[in-house]
C-alpha cells in the first residue's frame, strides 16, 4: 500500500488545481464569452475555418463537374412540354469518339429538350459554337492535327435550369483554347435568367459582387505579368473592359447545391485556355 501521506498530498494538489480552474473560469471565461473571444481549450468551437479557394482549386473544381450528366434534383416535370417525351429535359444528343491520323475527337453534345423559343435559341448556339466545329473536323476540313473535346453538366436548383458546356480545342501549333458556354433558364416563366438576377437570387449585393470580380481579375492580371517577366506568354487582362461589368457578363451558372460560378473564359474569343472564376458557395 502506498504511503497515506503521499496520497493526502496528491489529493490536496488536485483540489488546489480544481479551485484555481474554477476561479479562472468564473472571472475570465464568462467575460471572454461576452466579447466573443476564443480562449484555446476553454470555450472551444467546432466551427470550421472559412478558407478562400485559389483559382487553381476553382478550375479543378469546375473541370470535375463535366461528367456529361444532368442532375434534376427530383424536379417535377409534369408541366414541362418536351420535344421528345422519351428523354429527359437535358440529354446527350450526340456522342462521338474517334481517332484518325489528322484528328482526335471526343464529344458529348447536349440538347435542351424543352419546347419554347429560349431553349431553341440555346440549342442553336450550341450547334454554332460546338457542333459545327465537330462537323468541320470530321469532314477533314482541318489541315493540321486537331484535338477536340466537348463535355457538359446540367443542374436544376429551385426552378432554374443551368447547363454548362466546355470544349478544349488544340489545332496544330496554336495554343489550346478552352471554350465555356452556359445557359440559365427559368422553368416556370420560360425566360432566360441574366447574371444580375442570378446574383440577386443568391442574396449577394451587386456592388459587392462587382468588387469581388475586380479583385479576382486584378490579382490574376498581376500574377500573369509576373509570368510575362519570366518569359511566358499569357492573356493580358484589361480591367477597363466592359466585359467585367455585371450587366455584360454572359458565362455563369448555378452548380451543385446552388453554388454560383461566374466565368471569364478568355478562350471563347482567343487562342488561350486561361480563365478567371468567381465562385459563391
Amino acid at each position: 500500500m502506498k504511503n497515506p501521506k503521499v496520497i493526502y498530498i496528491l489529493i490536496g494538489i488536485f483540489c488546489v488545481v480544481a479551485l484555481v480552474a474554477g476561479i479562472y473560469a468564473q472571472f475570465f471565461v464568462d467575460e471572454a464569452d461576452k466579447n466573443n473571444i476564443i480562449i484555446p481549450n476553454l470555450n472551444h468551437t467546432d466551427e470550421p475555418e472559412v478558407t478562400q479557394k485559389t483559382q487553381e482549386e476553382l478550375k479543378a473544381q469546375l473541370t470535375s463537374l463535366f461528367t456529361n450528366s444532368f442532375y434534376s434534383n427530383n424536379y417535377d416535370f409534369k408541366n414541362i412540354q418536351k420535344y421528345d417525351a422519351r428523354y429527359d429535359i437535358v440529354y446527350t444528343a450526340h456522342h462521338i469518339e474517334k481517332i484518325e491520323e489528322n484528328y482526335e475527337i471526343k464529344i458529348d453534345l447536349p440538347v435542351i429538350n424543352i419546347v419554347g423559343d429560349m431553349p431553341t435559341e440555346f440549342n442553336n448556339i450550341t450547334q454554332t459554337v460546338f457542333a459545327d466545329k465537330a462537323t468541320e473536323i470530321l469532314n477533314g476540313q482541318n489541315t493540321v492535327k486537331t484535338l477536340y473535346n466537348v463535355s457538359y453538366a446540367g443542374f436544376i436548383n429551385g426552378d432554374i435550369l443551368s447547363l454548362v458546356i466546355q470544349s478544349t480545342l488544340k489545332e496544330g501549333n496554336n495554343p489550346q483554347r478552352v471554350i465555356v458556354q452556359t445557359y440559365n433558364y427559368n422553368l416556370v416563366t420560360g425566360q432566360k435568367i441574366d447574371a444580375a438576377e442570378m446574383i440577386a437570387k443568391k442574396n449577394i449585393v451587386q456592388s459587392e459582387a462587382q468588387n469581388k470580380i475586380k479583385e479576382v481579375v486584378k490579382k490574376a492580371g498581376e500574377e500573369a505579368q509576373t509570368l510575362v517577366q519570366s518569359g511566358y506568354s499569357v492573356y493580358n487582362r484589361d480591367l477597363s473592359n466592359k466585359m467585367y461589368q455585371i450587366e455584360n457578363i454572359t458565362t455563369y451558372f448555378l452548380g451543385p447545391n446552388e453554388q454560383l460560378y461566374i466565368i471569364f473564359a478568355y478562350g471563347n474569343n482567343n487562342f488561350t485556355s486561361e480563365m478567371d472564376i468567381i465562385w459563391y458557395e
